[in-house]
């Protein structure tokens, strides 16, 4: 097997010389009308003998290119996970890249957009991200393979783009497409779980928002004009359920009622005030930048269990109804119709407790109803991570993903996890693929809404 592989590295070797060497005759340039970037220094923690270029985009966006001294032909455009709220940094992208150095120590170029506006704008950060690929092949190079890989929330930047720039019967500027622990069920369905946390936290707390604050529909995040910050928030949660304080030292309600969030929601004690976070300012983002303040989301219906008191909390939680104008707002920016026409790969965490690994479920069935199922190979790992696995898992999808593209023949999770454990040498441990996993339904997860 390591002598198959080697074989397939040393032709994809040959190939992308050949390549190097009949750009610019082959093919005319694609114009981007983009500026070119300008030479930069590179951040610390790439390889030595990186080459960088920093800029921004006719539409705004911040961007950094990076290539490595040996470049092996292919480029890599990022999708980078958040969303961020607020004016875009440029230094996201430096940030990114050191995060994913191990693009560059596999030999390929690495090109990440910041995104022109902070928030959930799925569309405008898909734009962004294909112009940047715009932009190396105008002033860098014409690359031989490119792959669209996006994180996180990024991962549905990355598939909208696909399905914007490389669906089926298009002639598609991506090759291939790596998701690594995506939010892939689109914005209508994959913030269901924080809406639920939003009513349940205020059944059992009552301080988000206090009595004696403005009340506001818990869908809306915060009111516009709220100063709330997010160290505030922290201590409301340290004040309720004893998050911040060592266990032994929290009282005895403040125990209980954690012990129902994390039961009835179904996330880990670590992960309870970044949920509550993106359920506030996120949703205030969604509410009144993306669906003119009407609600996007419902919990109608609903039925909350593993509680003390199951009737009681149900009794008791605020109900929400969405607004139909709202979902199909939010829904054509961010749901996604699975019409991808390359071939695409993911890998998910199975214990990760920011984007839960069912998501991909979801994503499964999405790609079957666009008919791209056979366009799909689900990888997961015996993990509890969610920003990072290790360099030996993504250089091994890099490399599946190139040999798919260039030999048609798609790879099996457990031909993926084999091929991982021949590069731990080079790459450094941590394979911890489980080939036989299936996530279970999202709705085995989340409980599911009714149709607005």
């Amino acid at each position: 097997m390591r002598d198959v592989y080697a074989v397939a590295w040393r032709r994809r070797v040959a190939a992308a010389a050949l390549a190097a060497a009949l750009v610019g005759c082959a093919m005319p340039p694609e114009k981007s009308g983009e500026a070119a970037p300008s030479a930069a220094p590179c951040p610390q923690g790439v390889p030595a003998g990186t080459r960088c270029l920093r800029g921004r985009d006719s539409a705004g966006a911040h961007y950094l290119i990076a290539v490595p001294a040996q470049w092996s032909g292919v480029l890599v455009v990022h999708a980078h996970g958040g969303p961020l709220l607020g004016e875009p940094r440029a230094e996201r992208a430096d940030e990114d890249l050191k995060r994913w150095a191990v693009t560059l120590k596999a030999g390929h170029a690495w090109a990440g957009s910041v995104f022109r506006q902070g928030g959930v704008a799925v569309r405008s950060a898909a734009e962004d991200s294909e112009r940047v690929r715009r932009i190396f092949v105008e002033h860098v190079a014409r690359p031989r393979r490119t792959i669209l890989h996006g994180q996180s929330w990024g991962a549905n930047v990355a598939a909208k783009a696909a399905e914007m720039y490389a669906a089926p019967g298009m002639k598609s500027p991506y090759d291939a497409l790596l998701l690594s622990s995506g939010v892939l069920a689109g914005g209508t369905r994959s913030y269901d779980v924080r809406l639920d946390l939003r009513v349940v936290y205020q059944y059992l707390c009552r301080n988000h928002p206090r009595p004696d604050e403005p009340q506001y529909p818990l869908w809306q995040g915060l009111p516009k004009e709220a100063t709330l910050t997010r160290a505030e928030l922290a201590a409301r949660v340290n004040e309720c359920l004893g998050i911040g304080t060592p266990p032994a030292r929290r009282s005895a309600d403040q125990a209980q009622r954690l012990r129902t969030i994390t039961n009835v929601i179904r996330i880990p004690e670590s992960s309870v005030v970044a949920h509550l976070a993106w359920a506030t300012w996120h949703f205030q983002d969604i509410a009144f930048n993306r669906t003119g303040g009407r609600n996007p989301f419902s919990n109608d219906g609903v039925r909350y269990v593993g509680s003390d008191d199951d009737a009681a909390l149900n009794a008791g939680v605020l109900r929400y109804r969405a607004d139909p104008q709202a979902v199909a707002a939010l829904a054509a920016d961010t749901d996604l119709t699975g019409r991808i026409g390359v071939p695409v790969l993911t890998v998910h965490g199975v214990r990760d407790a920011v984007a839960f690994v069912e998501l991909e479920s979801a994503f499964a069935q999405t790609m079957a109803a666009g008919g791209s199922a056979e366009r799909l190979v689900q990888t997961f790992t015996d993990d509890d991570e969610h920003s990072y696995l290790s360099d030996a898992v993504y250089a091994t999808l890099f490399a599946a993903l190139l040999d798919w593209v260039d030999t048609g023949a798609k790879p099996t999770p457990a031909a993926i996890a084999q091929r991982c454990k021949t590069l731990e040498p080079q790459y450094g441990a941590g394979c911890r693929f489980l080939p036989h996993y299936r996530p279970a339904p999202l709705e085995s997860r989340v409980p599911p809404r009714r149709a607005p």
